[in-house]
């Protein structure tokens, strides 16, 4: 990396800062919209082009309250969402009076050698007052290989149905050496009233 100094003159003025390399580029695949959607999938585009590939979450607005945006995976093109999964799951929160803060280890929301979907928030659930909604990203890495697991690491930030700012991540791994070529997003509990997901390659 090249360093350059900078003056009192400002950083408007400065026309470079150094360059990096490998960083990667974000490369659009697809986007779907919800709207009054029992599930979001992705069935196409998530191959070996990609070493990784990123979902971006953008208010995400369930029709139902108190419930789970949850996340999972399939290796046959989309016909069952299935793949077995462990993960680690943790959440920071705060609510709106400024009285309850935590930060812990949400073992209830972890899964271990399972199948179920994962979810990508915590205790409390999800609001869906007209003004609460989810925004995030979930990472999966290189889903075409077949020596290795597929890892995954989601972050969420969203809007917990008692008022609260809750940022919950989840990391962990599918347990397959088949290749995934599929991603489903739900509710635990009722539909997706509205949102976007974005699919991106890194290259």
């Amino acid at each position: 990396m090249a360093i350059i100094k900078l003056n009192n003159r400002a950083v408007k003025d400065a026309t470079a800062v150094g360059s990096t390399t490998q960083l990667g580029n974000l490369i659009f695949i697809s986007k779907q919209t919800a709207s009054s959607s029992a599930s979001v999938s992705f069935t196409s585009g998530i191959d070996s082009t990609y070493k990784e590939y990123i979902f971006y979450f953008n208010n995400i607005h369930p029709a139902t309250n108190d419930v789970y945006w949850s996340v999972n995976f399939s290796t046959d093109g989309g016909s069952n969402y299935n793949v077995t999964k462990t993960s680690t799951t943790f959440t920071a929160s705060h609510n709106e009076a400024g009285t309850v803060a935590s930060l812990g280890y949400e073992d209830a929301f972890d899964l271990a050698q399972s199948t179920n979907v994962q979810w990508l928030v915590s205790a409390g659930g999800l609001g869906n007052g007209n003004d609460e909604s989810l925004s995030g990203s979930l990472h999966l890495f290189d889903p075409s290989n077949t020596t290795f697991v597929k890892h995954f690491i989601s972050n969420c930030q969203w809007y917990h149905n008692g008022d609260y700012s809750a940022n919950t991540y989840v990391a962990g791994y599918c347990n397959t050496t088949s290749a995934i070529n599929a991603v489903q997003f739900t509710m635990h509990s009722g539909n997706i009233d509205a949102g976007t997901i974005s699919l991106y390659g890194v290259v």
